[in-house]
């Protein structure tokens, strides 16, 4: 079979793949990922693999094998994703979401994107070099976890306690929402994540004259808690350049021939999203 052949099956295959994952309700918490990982094992045993379904209470379920590579002394490479989703209430999608549909050529329903996409073209890939006879450089950790939508204590927390040594060797991962590309101002740009989303927790406490809930009370507590919820949701916090961003930022003005100004921060942003925009509808 030619190059384009071998290249046309595994794009055909992936679909295949991502919509037998898809059909596998593993919401998170509702539901749970062993079917999914079971699945997955299956795949992997087929490609010539030896993998291992770890599960960290009944039904957290992760799929765990190496593959292994021309030269096992180089450092090994960690490729991982998730097998769990995000719940779906089939009432807000215009399609099942746990159906696999195929519409106006692309593949419908929860974890599409999210990411047993991924887990797919992964497994999609494995299986072609194997028929093919491939091996990586080096070995290949490939990782299918639990639970990473609600913290990672089933999945990649239960793996790296109790099943570390699953990773020696391990000096780089790759997994979801890397290598992403865009088009500003006609140029290809490929940006590089220095950091992630944080979190930061906060208690609101409010006082007010006790009294019956079927009573009406011009000081209850309850309403000046939604009414202080209410105002942090429609705060604009200002934009603050943390070094990364900034370096970023003179990097692309310097690339988009645009004076850099760390006091307009904001208005650069929106100049980037603006020109973007333009470049993809054109």
């Amino acid at each position: 079979m030619t190059d384009a052949g071998l290249t046309q099956r595994a794009e055909d295959e992936v679909v295949e793949l991502c919509r037998d994952l898809i059909r596998i309700d593993s919401s998170n918490p509702t539901s749970n990922e062993r079917k999914a990982a079971e699945l997955v094992a299956e795949w992997l045993t087929d490609a010539g693999l030896e993998p291992q379904v770890i599960e960290s209470a009944p039904g957290r379920a992760s799929t765990i094998a190496r593959w292994t590579g021309e030269d096992s002394s180089r450092p090994a490479l960690l490729i991982h994703g998730h097998l769990d989703v995000v719940p779906a209430a089939a009432a807000d999608w215009q399609v099942d979401p746990f159906a696999g549909e195929i519409r106006d050529d692309c593949l419908w329903g929860r974890g599409a994107v999210d990411m047993k996409d991924m887990d797919a073209m992964t497994l999609a890939v494995v299986r072609d070099w194997v028929r093919q006879g491939r091996r990586p450089p080096r070995d290949v950790v490939l990782a299918f976890v639990a639970d990473e939508e609600a913290g990672g204590v089933y999945g990649a927390h239960h793996l790296v306690d109790n099943h570390r040594d699953l990773f020696d060797g391990c000096t780089e991962a790759i997994s979801e929402v890397g290598g992403f590309s865009i088009t500003v101002g006609g140029r290809r740009l490929y940006p590089v994540e220095t950091a992630e989303k944080g979190i930061a927790w906060l208690t609101l406490v409010a006082r007010g004259r006790a009294g019956h809930g079927s009573m009406l009370n011009d000081d209850n507590a309850i309403t000046a808690l939604a009414e202080a919820v209410a105002r942090v949701g429609r705060y604009r916090f200002p934009v603050e350049l943390t070094p990364a961003v900034e370096e970023f930022l003179r990097a692309l003005c310097e690339e988009l021939d645009i004076a850099f100004d760390p006091n307009d921060a904001r208005c650069r942003l929106q100049a980037q999203r603006h020109s973007a925009e333009r470049d993809r509808l054109h």
